[in-house]
């Protein structure tokens, strides 16, 4: 059921309880009226009658009763009989010409009529004069007064009804208007905004409608750009990963040219410059020096390849593991700066994906290299742990710490670092140790996460 149906119904019970209370407050006062009027009117014709009644017969006899009672005519609220001593009818009172020719409803007269009371005198001669009470043009006066009560209440009703009606329907009109606003926000037009409403309540609503819907639209727009830019920032991350995998690739490529070809050439020509060397040695001193020179040229660039392979490409992890190639790395960095203490702790699995493996070799190695060349440090502990779930790498010195600007862009090497962690599942932090210096670590799960 509509609301606007709702709200009539309830306005027209109450207005027609009104008017019932009213008619039935009326009744009983009517009543009450009604039988007071009839037994003090019944006692006073009563005594009246009675006493002239009783001096006329003493006087004259019954006839000059029946005169008396005849001039006195219809006395009201009473009928009034005289009856000789045989039981005949000598008198009855005329009928009443008060709305002759009606009566009220009996059912609405035996409501209203009080309780008939009869008075009988005993005259001389046996005569009896009888006075009862006759209510019925009282109850017809009572019955057309309800009525036309009735008629005014029904009218006012009407008019309540009628004036409520234009009223709820003046109020609800602009309800329909709001339902269709919020239909078409949930069919997805997020653009639709309510007009203007009459009343302040509906414009109260329409004004919060509107904001809502302004909300609602920058929320959804919000979460679709959101979406595009997730989408986006995936996109790139699976482009990112993909040119990390290329430029390893590329790495171990050239990494195996420098180590086959130009290591080999490299040896080749020291070898070459050690023999001229040695036969230009007695006959020719400055071409032998000159073939020294070559030789020792070529050991030093021998030795800058090879300490520029394992950062290309760490060859060692495909033929030694992991473990064999931290041990290597600490090593030497070791050899290179022996005024540094460079401690090592692992404890590894037998076995990790090659992804897992690159990424621990690659954190450890950023630590060290940037705790030897940027931190001033005099001492770098390097300890990588496991268990059943996850690897940790924790790599921290004791130099000067990160300078204030080291958040600004640039840095690509810890943001590669980042980039490779996260996209394993893990996390990787970087920051100031609670003693000072620097403190690189990564958390990496061993079990491949399950996507949300």
């Amino acid at each position: 059921m509509r609301l606007r149906t709702r709200l009539n119904l309830v306005v027209a019970g109450l207005s027609a309880a009104f008017v019932l209370v009213l008619l039935g407050a009326e009744v009983e006062s009517t009543r009450a009226s009604i039988r007071e009027e009839i037994e003090s009117a019944n006692r006073v014709a009563a005594q009246l009658l009675g006493q002239l009644a009783a001096i006329y017969s003493n006087v004259g006899g019954p006839d000059w009763v029946l005169e008396f009672l005849r001039q006195t005519g219809r006395v009201r609220s009473n009928e009034v009989t005289l009856t000789a001593a045989d039981g005949r009818l000598l008198y009855r009172s005329p009928r009443a010409t008060y709305k002759a020719d009606r009566e009220a409803p009996a059912w609405f007269a035996d409501i209203m009529a009080p309780r008939v009371t009869k008075i009988t005198f005993g005259l001389r001669g046996g005569v009896r004069l009888v006075i009862e009470a006759q209510p019925s043009r009282a109850v017809l006066d009572a019955w057309d007064d309800i009525i036309r009560l009735t008629a005014f209440g029904v009218g006012l009703l009407i008019v309540v009804n009628v004036l409520a009606f234009w009223s709820v329907a003046r109020v609800l009109k602009p309800f329909p208007i709001i339902a269709k606003g919020l239909e078409r926000i949930q069919r997805g037009d997020l653009t639709y905004r309510l007009p203007a409403l009459t009343g302040e309540e509906a414009g109260t609503i329409g004004v919060a409608f509107n904001r809502m819907a302004q909300a609602v639209e920058d929320k959804v727009q919000a979460e679709r750009h959101a979406r595009d830019v997730e989408a986006r920032l995936e996109e790139r991350r699976e482009m990112a990963a993909l040119a990390d995998q290329r430029v390893e690739e590329e790495r171990r490529l050239i990494a195996h040219e420098l180590h086959d070809e130009f290591g080999q050439s490299v040896t080749a020509i020291r070898s070459l410059a050690l023999a001229i060397a040695t036969q230009t040695a007695t006959r020719d001193p400055a071409t032998g020096e000159v073939a020294h020179l070559i030789s020792d040229e070529a050991a030093r660039l021998y030795d800058a390849m090879h300490g520029l392979i394992p950062r290309l490409a760490p060859l060692s992890l495909d033929t030694m593991g992991l473990t064999a190639t931290l041990e290597n790395l600490a090593r030497d960095w070791q050899r290179r700066h022996p005024e540094i203490t460079l401690t090592l702790r692992h404890d590894l699995p037998p076995d990790l994906g090659p992804g897992v493996t690159l990424a621990i070799y690659r954190v450890v190695q950023e630590g060290v290299i940037n705790a030897l060349r940027h931190a001033r440090a005099t001492r770098v502990d390097v300890d990588v742990s496991s268990d059943e779930q996850r690897i940790k790498v924790d790599v921290a010195d004791d130099g000067i710490g990160l300078p204030p600007e080291w958040l600004r862009p640039g840095h690509f090497g810890l943001r590669g670092l980042t980039d490779r962690v996260t996209q394993l599942g893990g996390a990787f932090h970087i920051g100031n140790g609670a003693a000072g210096g620097t403190r690189l670590t990564a958390d990496i799960p061993l079990t491949t996460p399950v996507p949300a």
